[in-house]
């Protein structure tokens, strides 16, 4: 089942960190310590397929996060995966009746904020007699969050637990009893060379008053790549956003005072590569399926060494290569760098990067109208006069589906499959904004 996920999810091996998990699950409950970016969600994924039991129609784990976008993330590998078990997400800002409604026909494993589990639990939406296999992703996060108060009533509620794993990208002084954890096998490899990120660290340095136009600057210099700016707070995000819209540079902004639908759009359309510039908060800093970031800018700079650290490890996961900016005034020096970067010079007349060659289609239809991936493929294909590779990534929501089409291609397309029908039923489609 393991080798059929892999090839699924078009991997060739596993790393180290990954088997030593699988094979530890096989025996005791995991502690698995790992940086961000490391491949931690597989390293519990793979462990599941072989506990679950498709005579059994009630859930049989529970996957608690910290965070919606986690949730989204790990249900979409569950479901590249391809194992035939049914799958759903709980979390805040959903509708509480589309998650009463696929309680109804239990999924197999249900991942969810532990807020959202909690007040399914008091309403006695889903059974937990048949939970065997409990997973705390991101447990260190959670505890940040205050969710500590939710996770210990829910796993009150679940008298069957046979299998534990916890995950952490930090080390904590003890495991609160509360888990349940019985003499667990704990996994430490935090410290594993193989598994950090190749980063070089560049600072640019500028006034307070300049620091504006040296983003500005440093942003034309990196031009097209995938670049995630990090700031302290979300005024800072919107303020950077309305410079960067004055000066007609293409991107998106993410942070918690945004509606769930226009967060999830924004790192909908960064992933698919319609936008290459995401202006957030520390909320994308851990945990978000944002894959393949080339650079990540620390515009204002994150308080503590861990915060800077789970930044960096947006770039460069997986083995891959990464740049980390520090935007810094002039004798400037964060107590967590051992030593200053090196300084990247500016260019004096930035030129703005050309768009994306990618724009996101919007399509008004989703999971829950029994609407795939084929399905689009095949209009815009079949109706639309596409190539396949005019057309990138496609993800399927509950009601809505959004597609990658080629910036030069998008508008004739529209126009083409205007009044088509998905399924026999008419659907709008339009240029997603």
């Amino acid at each position: 089942m393991i080798k059929q996920a892999l090839e699924n999810l078009k991997i060739n091996t596993l790393n180290q960190m990954q088997e030593a998990a699988i094979n530890a699950a096989k025996k005791s409950d995991v502690i698995l310590l790992s940086p961000t970016g490391s491949g931690k969600t597989l390293g519990f994924l793979l462990p599941l397929l072989g506990l679950l039991d498709a005579n059994i129609p009630t859930v049989q784990a529970l996957i608690m996060v910290p965070s919606r976008e986690l949730a989204l993330q790990i249900e979409q590998v569950f479901r590249t995966i391809g194992s035939g078990f049914k799958v759903n997400c709980c979390y805040g800002g959903h509708p509480v009746k589309i998650e009463r409604n696929n309680l109804s026909q239990p999924p197999a494993v249900l991942i969810g904020t532990p807020g959202r589990i909690a007040h399914h639990l008091r309403r006695h939406s889903f059974s937990t007699d048949t939970i065997h296999t409990l997973i705390l992703d991101e447990f260190d996060k959670a505890l940040e969050f205050g969710f500590q108060e939710d996770m210990a009533f829910i796993i009150k509620q679940m008298p069957n637990i046979k299998k534990r794993m916890l995950t952490s990208a930090t080390k904590m002084d003890e495991i609160p009893s509360f888990t349940g954890m019985v003499r667990p096998i704990e996994l430490d490899y935090l410290a594993n060379a193989t598994n950090k990120p190749d980063i070089k660290q560049k600072a640019v340095i500028a006034e307070a008053a300049d620091k504006l136009d040296a983003l500005f600057a440093l942003i034309c210099k990196i031009g097209d790549q995938a670049t995630l700016v990090f700031c302290n707070h979300r005024e800072a995000v919107e303020r950077i956003s309305d410079l960067l819209y004055d000066r007609g540079l293409p991107h998106d902004i993410f942070h918690g005072g945004m509606e769930q639908d226009d967060r999830e759009r924004a790192l909908l359309k960064f992933r698919n590569g319609s936008h290459r510039l995401l202006i957030t908060t520390d909320l994308a800093s851990r945990g978000l399926d944002i894959p393949e970031i080339e650079h990540v800018v620390h515009y204002q700079l994150p308080h503590n060494e861990e915060a800077y650290l789970h930044r960096n490890g947006r770039t460069a996961r997986m083995h891959a290569k990464g740049t980390s900016y520090l935007l810094l005034a002039p004798d400037e020096k964060p107590s967590y760098l051992k030593e200053m970067p090196e300084v990247e010079e500016l260019p004096e007349h930035p030129v703005v990067p050309k768009p994306s060659p990618w724009a996101t289609l919007y399509v008004a239809a989703g999971k829950k109208d029994k609407v795939n991936k084929i399905d689009i493929v095949g209009l815009l294909l079949k109706k639309g006069g596409l190539d396949k590779e005019d057309v990138g990534l496609i993800e399927v929501l509950d009601y809505t589906s959004y597609a990658a089409v080629k910036r030069n291609k998008i508008e004739k397309v529209v126009q083409q499959i205007k009044g088509e029908k998905i399924k026999n039923k008419k659907v709008k489609i339009d240029i997603s904004i």
